[in-house]
């Protein structure tokens, strides 16, 4: 439960959903409306004082909307292959390496006609890809000066130079004296996706942020978005000093704030290349140490039976004492208690177990779907909520509770998750007041665990 101070309301956020006739209808009117985008960036080019004040108040609301599930189902494992093209530069690249070749650039507003038409292909895959997110917005963000995007170009030639030319992009607006930058957005054409681009993408603006100095990228993502974000090297554990981006970046509800590290001696575009060679080495050294393959052990003799373990009789366990018999075995560090614990009845426990984490997962991200669970999502800060602890002796979150399922041991049955969810809302109703919109959240929680726990009263 967050308590931001008593009696503050936020407006809360609506995440956008699949609506293919509505995508339809935007991809329908970015074709009639590039020649006046095309006027709405010379007037940003051009800008007077006044409206490049009114962008600068814009500005500071970027965040990551919600996007279509589609627009996030990006395999990070593929292994595509596409045509060793130059980078737009003229230069070619290595063709060692998948990356060299991609087409991309950095597009930023500086008045070049090439820029600006891929401005607007930008704008128009941000507006399909986002149908929920205002287009005025989003060309504000995309336009504006303090922003720039990395774009991944099509290599088709037909496309070339024109606004079909973008297949993917992230907008960002970077803060050097801070050393982070904040993801604005991030999509990747529906035609183009489950090919691994939004992993690519992503890679080569941590390379690209490296030579502009960030250190972190900072953005707020939905739910549907955190997967995505979760394996791009995101977490939703702050290390970055607030005092750095605070007053920078505004808070939103139904957003999860999550951050990236951007390591400057990695090489984010050969991190397959360093997993294998650093498997190699790891198994040389194994195949230097292990005699494993030097050492035979004699085999069982003609006639052998298998010892009599007292207090063992089921079929599992007569595999375990045989298994335990085999010369070698026990040499190399395998107990009884290991076996027993591969036989089929453990098997079965730990099947019980898995499926028991499984359904209090997906509890937990029920609830964290709804739109009144905002306030529970993550700890309280006690560093701004200087008496809460003095109040509300058992805190307890949504995410404190995802850890612990996934830590394992802690919750044995679903009616401790409930209990853990119940003293939730009463801390909730116990330190803010009847009229504030935190308490309101606690009773609409209230009701919705009777859906997700019906055989709990």
């Amino acid at each position: 439960m967050v308590k931001r101070g008593r009696g503050r309301k936020r407006k809360a956020r609506q995440d956008p959903v699949v609506d293919e006739e509505q995508n339809d209808s935007v991809a329908a009117k970015n074709n009639t409306t590039d020649s006046q985008e095309a006027k709405t960036t010379a007037s940003l080019k051009d800008d007077s004082d006044d409206q490049k004040a009114t962008v600068a108040s814009c500005s500071h609301n970027a965040h990551l909307e919600a996007k279509p599930v589609e627009g996030l189902n990006i395999d990070a494992a593929s292994g595509d292959k596409h045509e060793k093209v130059s980078n737009g530069d003229g230069s070619m690249k290595d063709d060692s390496n998948e990356y060299s070749m991609i087409r991309k650039c950095i597009v930023e507003n500086d008045g070049k006609e090439e820029n600006l038409v891929r401005l607007i292909g930008l704008k128009n895959l941000f507006s399909k890809q986002l149908p929920k997110m205002p287009r005025d917005y989003i060309v504000r963000l995309v336009f504006d000066r303090r922003h720039k995007s990395l774009a991944i170009l099509s290599d088709d030639p037909n496309v070339q130079g024109t606004d079909d030319e973008i297949i993917g992009g992230i907008c960002y607006r970077a803060y050097p004296e801070m050393k982070f930058a904040e993801i604005a957005f991030c999509a990747v054409s529906q035609t183009q996706q489950v090919k691994g681009y939004g992993t690519k993408l992503m890679n080569l603006l941590k390379m690209h942020a490296i030579t502009e100095g960030v250190e972190y990228f900072i953005t707020y993502a939905d739910n549907y978005a955190t997967g995505y974000f979760k394996k791009q090297g995101f977490s939703r554990s702050i290390t970055m000093p607030k005092s750095r981006f605070h007053g920078l970046i505004k808070d939103y509800d139904g957003g999860t704030l999550m951050e990236c590290y951007v390591h400057p001696s990695i090489d984010y575009t050969r991190i397959p290349e360093m997993l294998k060679a650093q498997r190699e080495f790891i198994l040389d050294r194994i195949r230097t140490i292990s005699k494993s393959d030097k050492v035979i052990y004699p085999p069982l003799p003609k006639g052998w039976t298998p010892p009599n373990y007292s207090g063992l009789s089921s079929r599992g366990n007569e595999l375990a004492c045989r298994a335990i018999s085999i010369p070698g075995i026990q040499e190399a560090g395998w107990t009884m208690a290991d076996l027993l614990a591969s036989t089929t009845s453990a098997k079965d426990s730990d099947r019980q177990r898995n499926h028991l984490k499984s359904q209090m997962l997906s509890i937990v991200r029920k609830v964290e779907e709804q739109h009144f669970s905002w306030p529970f999502r993550a700890p309280v800060d006690t560093n701004e909520v200087k008496d809460y602890l003095e109040v509300i002796t058992e805190p307890i979150d949504l995410s404190t509770m995802d850890k612990r399922i996934r830590k394992g041991g802690w919750y044995k049955s679903k009616k401790q998750l409930h209990s853990d969810m119940v003293l939730m809302v009463n801390n909730c109703k116990t330190y803010n007041d009847e009229s504030s919109p935190y308490y309101e959240c606690a009773t609409n929680l209230e009701k919705y665990l009777k859906v997700v726990f019906p055989d709990i009263s």
